[in-house]
């Protein structure tokens, strides 16, 4: 026999994603919470770059949807689909699309201990491929020579038949 507390730990295990309007994560959650649903949206700190300056802010992890744990047999789960913030439930045909528990316990456990989740970036190792993904040497290929910083790395670039090297910020680069 289950205890009670394992029972509700089983129902409430943010098994249902919610599609949110743009940039409405937060309302959503705040609204969804105040009927009573378990809401569970995944955050990480992410670098902004605007005028200059680079900032680092909150951001969702997967943007637009949400996680939510509803007890099937006494909650309403479709006035979800009305709830300000929301634009639908993800559902397989009429019925709420059910997210596997792995994929939360994953997620979970990536998370820091202020509830962030923590990005792996790729590790390279001197002369691997790269590719510049964005900056005045977008979509050009180079080697990778040295990790510089915590966030800044060194390639070499192929630019008018010599090998210059050029040093960018780490999430610049991407395998080739």
């Amino acid at each position: 026999m289950l205890a009670r507390n394992d029972v509700i730990l089983q129902i409430f295990d943010f098994r249902y994603a919610v599609h949110t309007q743009p940039h409405a994560e937060d309302k959503a959650c705040f609204h969804l919470n105040r009927q009573g649903f378990d809401i569970y949206l995944p955050r990480y700190l992410k670098r902004r770059r605007h005028a200059r300056r680079v900032d680092v802010v909150v951001a969702p992890f997967f943007p637009r949807y949400l996680f939510v744990g509803v007890d099937m047999a006494i909650q309403r789960w479709r006035s979800i689909h009305s709830t300000i913030g929301v634009s639908r439930l993800v559902c397989n045909c009429d019925e709420p699309a059910a997210v596997p528990d792995a994929v939360i316990a994953e997620i979970k456990r990536n998370e820091d201990e202020r509830g962030y989740i923590q990005l792996k970036r790729p590790q390279f190792a001197p002369g691997d491929k790269v590719m510049v993904l964005e900056g005045a040497f977008a979509d050009c290929f180079g080697l990778f020579e040295v990790a510089t910083g915590e966030d800044r790395v060194a390639i070499l670039l192929d630019l008018l038949g010599r090998k210059v090297r050029v040093s960018l910020a780490a999430d610049r680069i991407c395998a080739a």
